[in-house]
């Protein structure tokens, strides 16, 4: 588990926390798929692309627009 920080006042009690980047970015992720998921048609949505078997390989995406 990544250190986390506490930030305390000068009475002691736990004001902020610091956490680390990678575990930021990993609970904003989590929020944000549990707010789509709020939507029937969002999560339909998710759930096709998820299992999306076609599509365009990345190759020729980069082709295509010429980087």
């Amino acid at each position: 588990m990544p250190e986390i920080q506490y930030v305390s006042d000068e009475s002691g009690n736990a004001t902020a926390v610091i956490v680390p980047i990678e575990l930021w970015r990993e609970i904003e992720s989590e929020k944000e798929t549990a707010y789509l998921l709020k939507s029937e048609e969002m999560k339909r949505r998710l759930l096709e692309a998820r299992d999306r078997q076609d599509g365009i390989p990345f190759e020729e995406i980069r082709e295509k627009l010429g980087i």
